[in-house]
């Protein structure tokens, strides 16, 4: 009677092994997301931008109030986004202070990381893709080199 206990004992021990691989998830590697140039969008007078070629809608409000403690004058502000290889946005404008990287959740855009880039104020921001990284470009700063964790040091 021991032999069979052991062998059952054994059998429960391997079968989650021999079933696990039947488990996992479809993937399909490799994918780029990245964009290859930015998207510079206007907002309209409720905060809302739209990207037609990507299909990509999202509320500028909580960014601007972020910046500027006040996101009543929404309406045309001119915002940058561009997508990374692994599909995160990085989105900033002229007078932010941030480039704000979101991933994306159940029909949102979910904050990952705001990268401070300029105390004073970004002038004329432009985003350049440079996989695996965003170059960030803006008159009277030096180039950068963004990532999801923040900024890379090394870059032209």
């Amino acid at each position: 009677m021991k032999p069979v206990f052991h062998f059952f004992v054994r059998a429960s021990l391997i079968l989650p092994f021999l079933l696990l691989p039947g488990c996992s998830p479809l993937a399909l590697k490799p994918a780029d997301f990245g964009w290859p140039v930015e998207s510079v969008l206007k907002s309209d007078a409720s905060g809302m931008v739209q990207e037609n070629r990507y299909q990509l809608i999202f509320s500028i409000k909580p960014m601007v109030f972020e910046e500027k403690e006040d996101s009543t004058d929404v309406g045309g502000l001119s915002v940058r986004v561009i997508r990374d290889q692994a599909g995160y946005y990085y989105i900033t404008s002229p007078g932010f202070k941030h480039v704000y990287v979101f991933g994306t959740g159940d029909g949102a855009l979910i904050l990952e990381k705001k990268i401070l880039v300029s105390e004073k104020g970004l002038q004329s921001p432009a985003f350049n893709a440079r996989p695996p990284y965003i170059q960030l470009l803006s008159t009277g700063e030096k180039p950068r080199l963004l990532s999801k964790s923040g900024i890379h040091e090394g870059g032209r």
